[in-house]
């Protein structure tokens, strides 16, 4: 599109679609990153006995649908997160969600710096 301003003329292209596209790409990355951090802060909150628990750990990304999720994989793994009774000489209960809430902006700031950075900013 040109247009004419003055004397002179401004030629401006849009690239919408490869913004788009790229934006995407950091928002992923950035959700992946933030991921792996919040399953390292919960696994370092998790009870502690044969390591079990914390080793289930695993971060996932959906890129597509641009969901990242943290999960343990254990049997008891729900149970331990849940219950506010046992008691543990290491970790404790709610060490996904306490996670989770603590480190928010730290994700949040992890996704953006993954988007400028696929912007070029």
């Amino acid at each position: 599109m040109a247009e004419n301003i003055g004397t002179g003329r401004v030629r401006v292209e849009w690239n919408g679609v490869a913004i788009d596209t790229a934006a995407h790409q950091g928002a992923a990355r950035g959700l992946g990153l933030g991921a792996e951090h919040v399953r390292g802060v919960s696994v370092d909150r998790a009870p502690l006995d044969t390591a079990a628990l914390r080793n289930s750990a695993t971060a996932s990304v959906d890129a597509e649908s641009l969901t990242a999720a943290v999960s343990y994989d254990t049997p008891y793994a729900a149970r331990q997160h849940e219950e506010l009774d046992y008691h543990h000489r290491t970790g404790g209960p709610k060490y996904l969600e306490s996670a989770l809430a603590s480190e928010r902006d730290v994700v949040a700031r992890l996704v953006q710096a993954q988007i400028r950075k696929a912007l070029g900013l």
